[in-house]
């Protein structure tokens, strides 16, 4: 299978660097091929402007979807965008590894998806009408792939616990999770985070290595989070509302994933 691994860490010996080159060897070691896009050693430009398609008339507005749109239809991307993109369709899993940064990605990788993310290639496809709106949450040119979040935090576990003082850790990577992994069509596996990160040892990263390397292991394996799919019947088309007899007098992140039901024996 063909994996693409996102890296977001601006020290090659760092943790992150070295928890990345784990991730390479055992996947190559189980038979994967892997790509890696090592986001800051490629220099990335992370700013989205005018500069990503076709030059545009001085009296032109920049609308930065539909330059986007544009120049992903005529094949006008930026160089470094198109690549991104082939290597997204190449893809049959895809791994962001990333430090959790004030909350979120860092704006590296940040403008890695809103670059690489273009109109007609991860948004803005599909039909738009009484019964489906767009192909988008569990559809899109993305679908069928795979994608997992590997994160490294400086806090302690408890601190992103569901009554910890950072906030439930499944709430500060829904935006990231649903909305630029499920958006597109990607089955999105549980997250694997790590925390304490100034505090690892030769011993606890002997550790981290092996429950890593347990879940790059089931990259192909484990079951996905069970988002609701937008088109399935869950949401009221065109509010996209959740309907009222799911999840009643529930609200928030946690309504937007199916309850999981055990088959009996």
């Amino acid at each position: 299978m063909n994996v693409l691994l996102v890296h977001a860490h601006p020290e090659p010996r760092s943790l992150n660097g070295a928890l990345k080159h784990f991730a390479v060897r055992r996947l190559e070691a189980a038979g994967h091929a892997v790509e890696v896009s090592d986001l800051y050693a490629m220099r990335w430009k992370a700013a989205l402007d005018a500069d990503d398609g076709p030059a545009l008339p001085s009296e032109t507005r920049f609308d930065a979807s539909m330059h986007s749109r544009t120049a992903f239809d005529e094949g006008t991307q930026s160089a470094d965008i198109a690549r991104e993109q082939d290597r997204l369709r190449r893809a049959d899993a895809v791994i962001l590894q990333f430090p959790l940064w004030w909350f979120s990605m860092p704006a590296i990788l940040k403008g890695w998806v809103d670059r690489v993310y273009a109109c007609g290639f991860a948004y803005g496809v599909g039909e738009h009408s009484d019964t489906h709106w767009g192909d988008r949450y569990g559809e899109g040119l993305l679908a069928g792939k795979r994608a997992m979040l590997m994160v490294t935090t400086g806090g302690w576990d408890s601190h992103y616990a569901p009554r910890g003082i950072n906030g439930p850790i499944d709430d500060l990577l829904f935006p990231i999770q649903h909305g630029i992994l499920f958006y597109p069509g990607f089955d999105v596996l549980p997250p694997h985070v790590i925390h304490r990160t100034g505090k690892v040892d030769a011993m606890a990263f002997e550790r981290l290595c092996a429950a890593w390397g347990e879940r790059l292991d089931t990259l192909f394996t484990t079951a996905p989070i069970p988002f609701r799919r937008q088109n399935a019947g869950d949401y009221r088309i065109p509010e996209l509302t959740l309907r009222e007899e799911l999840a009643p007098g529930a609200s928030g992140f946690g309504i937007h994933v199916a309850p999981v039901t055990l088959e009996r024996c």
